[in-house]
């Protein structure tokens, strides 16, 4: 990679981190708020979701620092909704999640052919990330319904 395309990977790099972080804070915020019978499962898998967002922030900074450039300090953007029924806080999650895989797709789009440690980091991210809204998608249908959600 030339000089300006490892700029851009690392700024491209430095907003998934921002995201990646603002998903730490978002997914604890909407652990703490979950209520009624299925408190449980649900907090367990928002706390999961919390501490997976962290090591990708975290492995996003690596790369950064691999490539000479400063880790950001910087978080996502946040929006406190007041809506905290699970279905809100599941809507908001998939809004926040595509938002994330965008910046992967950004970054595979400038590494390929370029830097196949980039392009592999990527398209990993991009599989998991895509998994995640598969997930959530699932979780956002009525029991028996096959078509996926639309937002």
């Amino acid at each position: 990679m030339n000089e300006q395309d490892t700029e851009r990977a690392v700024g491209i790099l430095n907003r998934i981190m921002e995201l990646e972080l603002a998903g730490v804070v978002r997914y604890t915020h909407y652990a703490l708020m979950i209520y009624g019978y299925n408190r449980i499962p649900i907090v367990s898998w928002l706390k999961g979701n919390a501490d997976e967002s962290l090591a990708h922030a975290h492995k996003a900074g690596e790369l950064v620092t691999l490539l000479g450039g400063h880790p950001s300090l910087k978080i996502g953007t946040l929006l406190e909704t007041e809506k905290h029924d699970v279905g809100d806080i599941l809507r908001e999650s998939l809004e926040h999640e595509k938002a994330a895989v965008a910046s992967y797709y950004e970054l595979l789009t400038l590494a390929e052919g370029k830097s196949v440690l980039l392009e592999e980091y990527a398209r990993e991210m991009i599989v998991g990330e895509e998994l995640h809204l598969d997930e959530v998608n699932k979780m956002l249908r009525k029991s028996g319904d096959v078509q996926a959600f639309r937002s």
